[in-house]
């Protein structure tokens, strides 16, 4: 019988924890020329703490638009607890079912907006994406149209990074060396109205998109075409708001050739930017909704794919087999600390409340106005994105990354950038001052542009 030599669980340095990591650890998404570790071992409300005892003020919402409802809740904690000792989990698949995962997809479906009346669990947002894509195949081909294999995303978009999501996601970085990608996927182009002039100069920004989705549509044949995804606000894409006429002609167009939509709301759900569920005040009446992140803000892995009684009863009814699931899915922990988490949401006003720091966040950013290299201030609710430029004139990107170093270095500030947009989505417990001192210290890093940055 071999011995394994278990690392011992003693308290270790900030060097020790960076020097095993950097030994040991695969991240996700990281440059691997960066030999920086942070290690994050406590958070609280809005702030989190390194292992060197650092402070960080954490206005990205644990780095991934989560912690709706801040740091260290013991409330969270409870729950979980609770749930653990009765029953820790059991499977979900066939018959089987736990009182928790009943009664969270009865909550998810008396917030959703109308039409949306089944719940699936899955572990996370590309898993939720994944399950979105085969469940419209399955709907299409039940009802006899199994030509219907072809998705439409958007240039820019963000929709995870399994092999059908991230297919469909729009960043042409992630499909480098991983080819033949997942078939079947047509992207067009990004509503971005900062960007309009330079992609339809002098043109009607939905009136271009619209035509493009119509020629795409076309090119494919409508009756091949399974569904269209998009996030209702894009935020990878540096929160990108779309014209209000956008997602109603969308919406519209997919409807007159029988086409689903699907909308990702991993990032814009329970609360992100004001609503339970940003898609129905956008006017896409979704076909289907993905979630996950605010779902539980970040406390256990859980994800929802919310689908209409017909789809449900066209792939899961009395005469069909549904040969599809997770291991984890409507796992009984996950789902007790997601009805804590919505608890919380629910009690303490947090949706309404992400509707007034968005407001926080537009008066406190005002001072960004005059500097040259900003180029336009998005908000939408408690989500922010900030575009810089080279040249305002021209609207040159100006690469984002460098910000965030000095905002984490110099003001213990932790936002994120993509591309040339640094964002912010803070905790929906942020306050004012909180929120003014974020700003300013944005502002102050943004005066003091290292040279050469272009």
């Amino acid at each position: 019988m071999s011995v394994v030599n278990e690392m011992p669980r003693t308290v270790r340095t900030a060097e020790e924890l960076a020097e095993i990591d950097r030994r040991v650890l695969v991240h996700p998404h990281h440059h691997g020329s960066r030999q920086e570790r942070i290690t994050i071992v406590r958070g609280d409300g809005c702030s989190v703490w390194d292992a060197k005892g650092v402070e960080l003020l954490d206005v990205m919402g644990a780095g991934n638009w989560v912690a709706q409802v801040g740091h260290g809740r013991r409330e969270l904690a409870d729950a979980a607890a609770r749930q653990m000792s009765t029953l820790e989990y059991y499977t979900s698949f066939d018959i089987f079912a736990n009182d928790q995962s009943i009664t969270l997809a009865q909550r998810l479906v008396d917030l959703a907006p109308d039409g949306l009346d089944r719940v699936f669990f899955t572990n996370g947002g590309s898993e939720s994406v994944e399950t979105a894509f085969k469940f419209a195949r399955l709907y299409h081909h039940h009802r006899g149209e199994p030509d219907r294999t072809w998705f439409i995303s958007r240039n820019l978009a963000y929709h995870g990074c399994t092999f059908a999501s991230g297919t469909a996601t729009g960043f042409p970085g992630i499909h480098e060396g991983i080819g033949p990608e997942f078939p079947n996927v047509a992207r067009v182009s990004t509503p971005h109205p900062y960007r309009a002039p330079d992609l339809c100069p002098g043109r009607d920004l939905t009136d271009f998109l619209i035509e493009e989705l119509t020629a795409t549509i076309e090119r494919i044949g409508p009756g091949n075409v399974a569904a269209m995804i998009g996030e209702p606000v894009m935020g990878g894409a540096g929160i990108l708001i779309p014209p209000a006429d956008y997602w109603p002609r969308v919406r519209e167009l997919l409807s007159r050739h029988g086409i689903l939509l699907i909308a990702d709301e991993v990032v814009t759900g329970f609360g992100r930017t004001g609503a339970w569920y940003d898609s129905a005040d956008r006017g896409m009446r979704a076909d289907v909704v993905v979630v996950a992140k605010g779902l539980t803000s970040g406390y256990a892995p859980l994800g929802a794919v919310l689908v209409s009684d017909a789809i449900a009863e066209t792939i899961a009814g009395r005469d069909t087999y549904l040969f599809h699931g997770h291991t984890y899915s409507g796992h009984a922990t996950a789902c007790a600390v997601a009805h804590a988490n919505l608890d919380l949401l629910e009690q303490e006003g947090l949706v309404e409340r992400s509707r007034t720091i968005g407001t926080w966040l537009s008066e406190a950013l005002a001072l960004l106005a005059d500097l040259p290299i900003v180029g336009e201030v998005r908000v939408a609710g408690a989500t922010v994105g900030v575009e810089l430029v080279a040249d305002r004139e021209t609207r040159e990107p100006l690469m984002a990354d460098w910000v965030t170093v000095a905002l984490r270095n110099d003001h213990r500030v932790a936002a994120r950038e993509y591309g040339n947009t640094l964002v912010m989505a803070p905790p929906l417990v942020i306050s004012r001052p909180e929120i003014d001192r974020a700003a300013q210290a944005l502002a102050d890093v943004l005066r003091r542009r290292p040279a050469g940055r272009s």
